[in-house]
């Protein structure tokens, strides 16, 4: 029999504020559609709402830029206040030019302008940051759904990420709780008996880009989706799921040409 997964959107969660409930409004969305959660069930979560949600808006017009962020900013064309933001976030700085400012966040992933997004923000000036702990996120709205539905769910929080060597951009998990990131084929055998010996799949980020295929980048106004019917996820209750998804430094050959 074959296997089918479905995405289901969710369309009635509306504009979300600061202090807002995220697993709450994805409960009474669900409702609102007659949508019942089941056992494994995967919901994916954009990071936009969790930002908003979790306070990480910034007006930038009250913020005054270091002299480090004016001389980036010349560099790269770039608002010197956006700049200031960009810097609070991250790490390490890879690259900075009129091109890209492409940098390593507080968490670790490598990403332009350490994820700050003005797209679906109100105000001409106001900005979204990344949140603070986007594993610890996601692990808080698991707890609340499975306490409220009783149902085992696991979820991930996506954002976009432009990619290497590749045009457009995809999303990509930047938190996760509830199942494993990874699924590894190696040393299983293929349909010919073959020893697999690199097939290290990222299924979280597989999952995030299915569910952006209903959820969409503009207007649409789908900031979740239920991905359901998927065999191949792994329970787990481990935390910090997301650093599973990182390589660092010493095994990312792109971070060695840029």
């Amino acid at each position: 029999m074959a296997e089918v997964v479905s995405i289901i959107g969710l369309n009635r969660i509306g504009l979300v504020k600061p202090h807002d409930d995220v697993s709450q409004l994805i409960i009474d969305a669900a409702r609102a559609d007659q949508i019942e959660f089941m056992n494994h069930d995967v919901i994916v979560v954009s990071q936009k709402i969790v930002s908003k949600a979790d306070g990480r808006l910034v007006d930038i017009s009250t913020i005054r830029p270091s002299n480090r962020a004016k001389s980036i900013a010349k560099r790269t064309n770039k608002d010197a206040r956006v700049i200031e933001l960009i810097l609070r976030d991250s790490k390490e700085i890879i690259r900075a030019d009129r091109v890209a400012l492409v940098v390593r966040t507080r968490n670790g992933f490598v990403c332009l302008n350490a994820g700050l997004d003005k797209s679906n923000v109100q105000g001409q000036t106001v900005y979204a940051r990344l949140p603070n702990n986007p594993d610890k996120s996601a692990a808080i709205i698991k707890a609340k759904i499975e306490k409220s539905t009783g149902k085992e769910v696991a979820v991930i929080i996506a954002d976009t990420y432009s990619r290497p060597n590749r045009v457009g951009q995809v999303e990509y998990t930047i938190g996760l709780a509830g199942l494993e990131p990874i699924i590894d084929y190696r040393g299983q055998a293929d349909i010919f008996g073959y020893c697999l010996h690199y097939k290290y799949v990222a299924l979280a980020d597989e999952i995030a880009a299915a569910a952006e295929l209903v959820m969409g980048q503009g207007n649409e106004q789908i900031p979740a989706a239920i991905i359901r019917g998927l065999t191949r996820m792994q329970p787990t209750n481990s935390p910090g799921l997301s650093k599973k998804l990182l390589l660092g430094k010493k095994r990312d050959i792109f971070y060695s040409i840029t």
